[in-house]
């Protein structure tokens, strides 16, 4: 018997050798790395293929469709597997949509965090505020979705903990980020709430360096690697949808793992 989840046929080899340069394209964006498969691929056959843009909005489509099947299956109470301190990678891997040497460190004497949206608390915390709240360390893998991984140790402030301080509205959709480096982000609040999501500060006892994102990085355990912005300036509790750089660009939006 045919399993549900099989298309009843591969699409016709002649209508993807008639997109080989629209597919090229779209991989070069990314956009199949975001999970676009062969059998997906025989949902186009209902596109006239001869319009790129037909194409590319059924791919967005299926996308779209990867993303609520994904939140539907989220259990906000699941934990990721964690691991020992020696498996640790010291220093962690430097990744961003841009080169190490264009990094531009942040002045911690002059940043500040805001907060905005759906929360009952408005205000602009400190280094020092966030740095004397309580911490929590989890050891876990760091997933890219270019195929690479590594191991970190991460401390930091519990998000839906800073969420519970300063009265955001825990029924809102979205929790979105600004950082410094022009990279946005956003994310659902089921993950937002999950107790492996946390304001990390620290990387293996020390604090996070300038390549790595400090003085704020968001880290989860749920998510892929792009989801988790470095150089936080900002945090919006909002329901309208926010996207974020790689999600504008076509990524998937949920990105769970």
């Amino acid at each position: 018997m045919r399993s549900p989840f099989r298309p009843a046929s591969l699409p016709d080899p002649a209508i993807l050798g008639d997109q080989k340069p629209l597919l090229r394209d779209l991989k070069r964006r990314k956009l199949l790395r975001g999970g676009l498969s062969l059998g997906a691929l025989s949902l186009l056959t209902g596109c006239d293929v001869k319009r790129p843009d037909s194409v590319q909005d059924a791919l967005l489509s299926i996308s779209r469709l990867n993303d609520g099947v994904q939140a539907w299956l989220f259990d906000p109470t699941r934990l990721a597997p964690t691991y020992s301190p020696s498996q640790v990678l010291v220093p962690p891997k430097f990744n961003a949509y841009y080169d190490v040497d264009k990094v531009k460190p942040v002045d911690a004497s002059r940043w500040t965090l805001e907060v905005s949206g759906l929360v009952t608390e408005r205000k602009s915390w400190t280094l020092a505020e966030l740095a004397a709240l309580p911490r929590t360390e989890m050891i876990i893998k760091h997933i890219c979705i270019e195929g690479w991984d590594y191991i970190g140790d991460w401390s930091g402030v519990r998000l839906s903990s800073f969420l519970e301080l300063i009265g955001a509205d825990r029924k809102a959709r979205y929790v979105a980020f600004k950082t410094a480096d022009d990279y946005p982000s956003s994310i659902d609040m089921a993950t937002a709430l999950h107790p492996q999501t946390i304001l990390a500060m620290d990387y293996a006892g020390s604090t996070i360096t300038d390549p790595f994102g400090f003085p704020l990085r968001l880290r989860m355990s749920t998510k892929l690697g792009y989801k988790n912005p470095k150089w936080i300036t900002a945090i919006e509790v909002t329901n309208i949808y926010p996207g974020g750089y790689w999600e504008n660009q076509g990524f998937p939006w949920f990105a769970g793992l």
